[in-house]
């Protein structure tokens, strides 16, 4: 299972949200770039950016400094990015400067349409963000809570061919609560296509907990506060996930 960090751009800074509240960041680093090698240097093999400010207005807002991070890492691993992709311009416009897979989240629940064409585009480059609490989608940078159930959203998604399903866990994201790991592994056995877990992650216990059902098609856990905050020391926790990893039919 691979342990990937997250950094959340909110304004150009490396932040933390609680439970998706841009009123409630934290800032951990004004320089984005420095902290995407630190991160390298650390181990990850690979790199999770969501513009913030993008997500709520709908258009990228943090270019400047998710090129920065672009730059910084230079092809040395992946990096997979979302917030406020709208376009299949924008998808190019990333792909081009480098960033290996585009997310696409709320554009995907309320116009389909469009990640279905996105897909089409760009294959093997798109993958989906489903954020939930207590199994509904929310949209909008977690604004707005639909009637759409995730399990039902991601096999259709799926069928579109993305590459795979970043689950969040709304309820769980910053609070340092633990994964819900429950509803991660039932949404993985709905599924084909891998799933990413992403929400709560804390300490060791945690890692291990996602490491013994990554056979059921977790193929990676995103963490954000733990790792800023240090209730998880990232080399630590990526050791371990790599040591307790599982012969998978074919690699993320």
């Amino acid at each position: 299972m691979i342990l990937i960090p997250a950094i959340d751009l909110k304004d150009g800074h490396c932040v933390r949200l609680r439970q998706g509240l841009m009123e409630d960041a934290t800032v951990f680093s004004e320089e984005p770039a420095r902290m995407a090698r630190h991160w390298l240097n650390q181990g990850a093999q690979r790199l999770h950016l969501v513009d913030l400010n993008g997500a709520f207005a709908g258009k990228p807002l943090n270019e400047r400094a998710m090129r920065e991070i672009v730059d910084e890492v230079n092809g040395e691993i992946p990096v997979q990015l979302g917030g406020g992709i709208r376009t299949l311009d924008t998808i190019e416009r990333y792909l081009d400067s480098g960033v290996t897979e585009v997310i696409i989240g709320t554009a995907a629940v309320k116009n389909p349409g469009f990640l279905h064409e996105a897909c089409d585009a760009f294959p093997g480059h798109i993958m989906v963000g489903l954020d939930a609490r207590d199994g509904k989608v929310a949209v909008d940078g977690w604004s707005k809570l639909t009637g759409h159930e995730v399990v039902d959203l991601a096999k259709r998604f799926q069928d579109y061919g993305v590459e795979a399903v970043i689950y969040t866990d709304i309820g769980r994201d910053g609070m340092l609560s633990g994964v819900n790991i429950p509803a991660t592994v039932a949404l993985a056995r709905a599924l084909t296509v891998p799933v990413i877990a992403s929400g709560g992650i804390t300490n060791l216990d945690d890692v291990r907990a996602l490491c013994d059902v990554e056979l059921e098609g977790i193929m990676g856990a995103i963490t954000g506060r733990a790792i800023y905050e240090g209730t998880l020391d990232f080399a630590q926790a990526n050791k371990l996930a790599i040591s307790l990893s599982h012969p998978l039919p074919s690699e993320f």
